[in-house]
Order: C-alpha cells, then sequence, then structure tokens
C-alpha cells in the first residue's frame, strides 16, 4: 500500500543516547530532502531529551522514544524514567516498531548504530526487510579507530546486519579525506554497498541566534567556543578560560556555547569565572548555532561531525582540540583535517598551557581559510542524498536500488 501512494515518506532512526550530533544530522538531512521534493514526508525517531527544542520544516516532524544514557562503566540506564533498562529498550523497540507498521516508509534510514541501541531496530529492519522496503544505514566520514570499530562491531553483530539487511550504506564523507571502513573486517559486499556523499553543507538559521548575540558581544568580533552537546566538553571550555585569565590582551572577544548536556556544576564553575572576565561572555544552549558560528572571526571546537560540516560550510578558521576518550572519532578527523590544511589542532594533554592556548587563540583569526584547500566534491552530500532519493522514489518496487554517484 505505501508504494501506492503519490506522497512519499522517509522514517529515520537515530538513537541518541548522548549528545546532539545524531539529532543534528538526521534533522539537516530531512529539511534538505522536504526542501528538494514536495511529494516527501520524514518522521524521525529519537531518543534525545532536547528534540523539543529545536524547529522543523512542515513535512518533518518527529516521535520521541524515552531516553537512555550511557554511565561511565559502559552500561545504559533510563534518562528519566525509574525503570530498568531492558523495560526502556522494551518500550523503545516496540514504539519503533509500530512507528513503522503504521508510518509504513518508502525508505527507512538507521543513523550510525547498524542494529539500534543494544539491537532495538532490528525486529523492524527485519519486518521492513520482509515487506521490500528499502533499507539504508548512514555512516560519518569517522567511526572510530579500525580495530576499535571491529571489536565493537564484533560484540554487536553489526555485520551479518550490514551483509544481510541492509541495501545501501551512505558515508557522509569523502573516502579520500576519511574513510570509515578503512581497516575495518567487512565483506567486500559490505564496501561495495557503500557511497561517499561528501560532507553535508550547513545553511545559517534566523532567530535566536541574532538574540544571543545582541546580548553578549553585541557588533564586536568574536571567537566562537563551542562543545557541542556539551557532556565532555569541559577540558575545553576549562582551557580557553585559562587563556584568557593569563592573557587578558587577546584582541578577540569570545562567546563560550558550554552544551545543554554538561553537568550544572560545572557551568556554574564556568559562568563564575566568565563572570570575572571582560573578554568572555557565555551561553548554555543555542539551537541555532549556525548563524553564531557563521558570524564569528574563528572557531574553537571539539571537532565533532556537524561542527566540522559547519566549519567547512561557513569557511571558517578552526582551532580543534578533539576528545580522545571514549573514542578517538574527533581526534582522527581533526588529525586528518591539520595535514590537509582545513583546521588546526591542539591536543588537550590534561596540562593546558595558558600560553599555548593563547597563543592559538591569538593566531586564530590569520590562519587560511579551509576554501584555500580545494577538494571536489567536498560538500556535495546533500545534493547526492537528494539525488538518490529523487532516483529510489521515482523507481517501480522491484527496480530495486541503483548507486548515482560515488565520490572517490
Amino acid at each position: 500500500m505505501a508504494r501506492k501512494r503519490d506522497h512519499k515518506r522517509l522514517l529515520i532512526y537515530s538513537h541518541d543516547s548522548f549528545g546532539l550530533g545524531h539529532l543534528r544530522r538526521c534533522r539537516t538531512i530531512a529539511h534538505s530532502l522536504v526542501d528538494h521534493r514536495t511529494d516527501l514526508s520524514v518522521l524521525i525517531l529519537s531518543g534525545s531529551p532536547i528534540i523539543g527544542n529545536f524547529d522543523f520544516r512542515p513535512r518533518v516532524d518527529f516521535v520521541r522514544i524515552p531516553g537512555v544514557i550511557k554511565l561511565r562503566h559502559g552500561e545504559y540506564t533510563s534518562h528519566s524514567l525509574d525503570i530498568g533498562i531492558e523495560d526502556a529498550l522494551a518500550i523503545r523497540g516496540s514504539i519503533i516498531r509500530h512507528t513503522a507498521e503504521i508510518f509504513a516508509p518508502d525508505i527507512f534510514l538507521v543513523d550510525k548504530e547498524p542494529l539500534g541501541l543494544r539491537g532495538e531496530v532490528k525486529e523492524t529492519l527485519t519486518m521492513l526487510k520482509a515487506q521490500g522496503t528499502p533499507l539504508v544505514l548512514g555512516l560519518r566520514d569517522v567511526m572510530d579507530d579500525p580495530d576499535q570499530l571491529n571489536e565493537e562491531w564484533k560484540r554487536k553483530n553489526a555485520v551479518p546486519a550490514l551483509r544481510d539487511l541492509y541495501d545501501h550504506i551512505w558515508v557522509y564523507g569523502l573516502r579520500n579525506v576519511c574513510d570509515p571502513l578503512k581497516g575495518v573486517t567487512v565483506p567486500d559486499s559490505v564496501r561495495e554497498k557503500a557511497t561517499y556523499t561528501g560532507y553535508l553543507r550547513r545553511g545559517s538559521a534566523n532567530g535566536s541566534a541574532s538574540a544571543a548575540l545582541e546580548t553578549t558581544v553585541g557588533n564586536d568580533p568574536y571567537l566562537l567556543v563551542t562543545t557541542g552537546g556539551g557532556g565532555d566538553g569541559a577540558g575545553l571550555i576549562d582551557w580557553v578560560l585559562r587563556a584568557y585569565e593569563h592573557d587578558p590582551g587577546i584582541p578577540h572577544a569570545a562567546l563560550l556555547v558550554l552544551g545543554p548536556f554538561m553537568r550544572t556544576n560545572l557551568q556554574a564553575e564556568f559562568m563564575d569565572r566568565v563572570g570575572r572576565l571582560e573578554k568572555v561572555h557565555a551561553i548554555t544552549f543555542d539551537a541555532h548555532v549556525e548563524s553564531l558560528l557563521a558570524g564569528a572571526a574563528g572557531v574553537v571546537a571539539m571537532g565533532g561531525y556537524n561542527t566540522f560540516c559547519e566549519i567547512l560550510s561557513f569557511d571558517q578558521r578552526c582551532l580543534i582540540v578533539p576528545r580522545t576518550v571514549p573514542r578517538l572519532e574527533q581526534y582522527i578527523r581533526a588529525k586528518r583535517a591539520e595535514e590537509l590544511g582545513l583546521a588546526r589542532m591542539l591536543v588537550d594533554d590534561e596540562t593546558r598551557d595558558p600560553h599555548q592556548m593563547a597563543r592559538a587563540l591569538r593566531g586564530l583569526p590569520n590562519q587560511p581559510k579551509p576554501s584555500e584547500v580545494h577538494i571536489p566534491g567536498l560538500l556535495d552530500g546533500l545534493s547526492i542524498i537528494n539525488g538518490m532519493m529523487g532516483q529510489w522514489l521515482a523507481a517501480p518496487p522491484s527496480a530495486g536500488l541503483t548507486v548515482i554517484a560515488q565520490n572517490s
């Protein structure tokens, strides 16, 4: 019945146990697709506790599944409900499956986790596969160190799903920049499913971002310091504050975005330090961080996928201070970006020398811009995805999926 509808439907799953990256990536793709196609509706399944803080285009909506968080020892627990993790996962899995049954998507896109959190999407994947619904896995440009990813995918039994369930894999990057499958033990049949789309271009947003600027830095040039979700961003904020405390003469003011998931006691401590610095301002969260980033004289960031896309999209000079635990994802991306001349990297060795950061902040506005490095197809991700979706949705059900473009 879904195949006979004039109006097409895309279902996206984003597990969102921590941070903002998965949600923001899925939202960007959904908005681009509905802008491209007037006959498409997109429904996002998300566990993000703050998904309601974001605005969505017409024909894009979300189903909020109960949130879970990952504890320090690696286990998960319910985010808000006083129930065990198994019950939380059972509720999530049931919502996912029944939403898929009723929504009856023409295509199902899963973000990052081949079987979902603790396998919660496997039943839905199997059901949709039996119905002939195309299944797509979306991967960011870097997943982790190959040895770590091999171990993780073996533990999660992910490779059989990549081999037997998924019709296609989208890699949101370029193979000649970062290849998440390099060094990973998967069959050739899995590699053949991969399309390297290029990075996802971002655009400016209006609204609360301009209000945030007006109440902080005003019209003065500023360096934006962003931690993404902020749950692991305390080291970056501390290092930047040490630099301004040591060197109050740094020419540009700094606007810190602490992130909604930073612990409240850390937020209070940092706000207290900010209050004693004339050139430093801070906010906790802005749903339109793209506008803050677009107007900055330079960006200091941890180097998550979405921030990296924004750095490239707005051609921003950037200093990346990547995290190195529990994943090497940000370090691998930042190191490669520095090798290509797209950004500069500083590694936090926990000494956080204020002289070193102050020098980097002083030099940041004079760094080369990413556009001075020419990489064909670097930001073609959304246009490639729009094209593939257009081809697949127009094809008869028996036609299957074909690749229309694959960048090197």
